[in-house]
């Protein structure tokens, strides 16, 4: 039994971005698993990835949610099926590596309308499996110095950073000083040259569940085949 769901993009199991993925962040959401690290001299990737590991190698589409009264999880298959059925896959110029604030991430190279547009479906169509927000995550959300615009989605939506606030991204990193990230980015440079990301091309969505212990496991990944 899972406390809350997700749906993200993974990456196919077994292809070089996935395990890359999983072993930078030390969590395979797909096998529900523990990985080594990579070994780099004087960068502690397990204190650095420690705040993104729980969620696995993801971008997020429609963010954690607990299942709202009355709904269930065969029906939230049915739906992200019927979604991803009619929905094509998208083809990024590619994906690249970034500061986003003070963490680091992949995020797309070029136009990303089509991922924006695919995310905003999902978040829209599925929203009535959501339950709303407690007091305390809405608080906890709003420490954040939300715009008027991120408060507006976070009540209607659940989460700030959606549709018109939605940028698609893989989170590499928890927050870093200016130095780790320095660090963090040499040491990731290579390991990313050595993957096929341009064009990247967006073939599934994945279902996702969080366990007792907050981590997250992958339930079922649907192609894209509209």
């Amino acid at each position: 039994m899972f406390t809350r769901y997700a749906v993200y993009y993974t990456p196919e199991t077994g292809t070089p971005l996935a395990r890359f993925g999983a072993a930078w962040l030390g969590w395979d959401s797909a096998s529900g698993s523990v990985c080594a690290h990579p070994e780099v001299p004087d960068l502690p990737i397990g204190e650095i990835t420690q705040t993104p590991r729980k969620y696995g190698f993801h971008g997020t589409i429609k963010p954690p949610f607990r299942l709202a009264q009355g709904q269930d999880v065969d029906a939230l298959h049915d739906a992200l099926a019927n979604l991803c059925a009619r929905s094509a896959p998208v083809v990024l110029d590619g994906l690249h590596l970034a500061r986003l604030g003070r963490f680091l991430a992949l995020v797309p190279a070029g136009d990303p309308s089509a991922l924006g547009t695919l995310a905003a479906r999902a978040v829209q169509e599925l929203d009535g499996f959501r339950a709303p927000p407690s007091d305390a995550e809405l608080t906890k959300r709003r420490a954040a110095r939300l715009s008027p615009a991120q408060d507006a989605h976070l009540l209607r939506w659940g989460y700030p950073y959606v549709l018109d606030q939605f940028r698609f991204h893989l989170t590499l990193s928890g927050k870093l000083d200016p130095g780790t990230a320095a660090q963090a980015e040499t040491a990731l440079t290579p390991m990313l040259a050595r993957l096929d990301l341009a064009p990247y091309r967006i073939t599934g969505l994945t279902l996702l569940g969080e366990d007792h212990a907050g981590m997250f496991h992958q339930i079922h990944r649907y192609a894209l085949t509209g």
